[in-house]
């Protein structure tokens, strides 16, 4: 190995620790108050994410990690029906990531109610951007908010 090979390789490990080491500190702590999860979310989220591949982030601001319970009223539901339940997964100032055993009509806007990371709950209106299904009986989606929330930013 030559020293420009070694200078090479060692620069191009320095630049993928630097890459992990970035998206390790994209977390946003779980609040005290938030609901306990069921038991198979976790399960499920970690399935999910790790049949997943390694892309390049494509989003203006990154998402971070942010695991709650949160629920999501649609205005197209019908009267009487309550709030669905939605298990995010990350989120930004922009919008959220989340799983939930409900199938959910796309581009409906609605009512998500969450817990802040300052441990607040809160209600946020927000726009269906996508549900597709991800494993039986589980469907993974996001979703954006009609104003940015700044309590998740990264």
């Amino acid at each position: 190995m030559t020293v420009e090979q070694s200078e090479l390789e060692t620069l191009m490990l320095a630049t993928v620790n630097a890459k992990i080491e970035k998206s390790a500190n994209l977390h946003i702590p779980r609040p005290e108050s938030a609901p306990p999860w069921p038991a198979g979310v976790e399960l499920i989220l970690t399935a999910i994410e790790a049949g997943q591949f390694s892309a390049s982030e494509r989003r203006r601001s990154p998402r971070a990690s942010y695991r709650v319970q949160a629920m999501l009223q649609l205005f197209s539901d019908l009267p009487g029906l309550p709030p669905r339940d939605i298990y995010t997964r990350d989120a930004n100032e922009r919008g959220l990531g989340f799983i939930t055993p409900h199938r959910l009509p796309l581009g409906y806007g609605g009512m998500l109610e969450i817990v802040r990371p300052d441990g607040e709950r809160r209600t946020i209106q927000c726009t269906l951007l996508r549900c597709r299904e991800a494993a039986p009986d589980w469907y993974e989606g996001s979703l954006y908010f009609n104003r940015q929330q700044m309590e998740f930013s990264a």
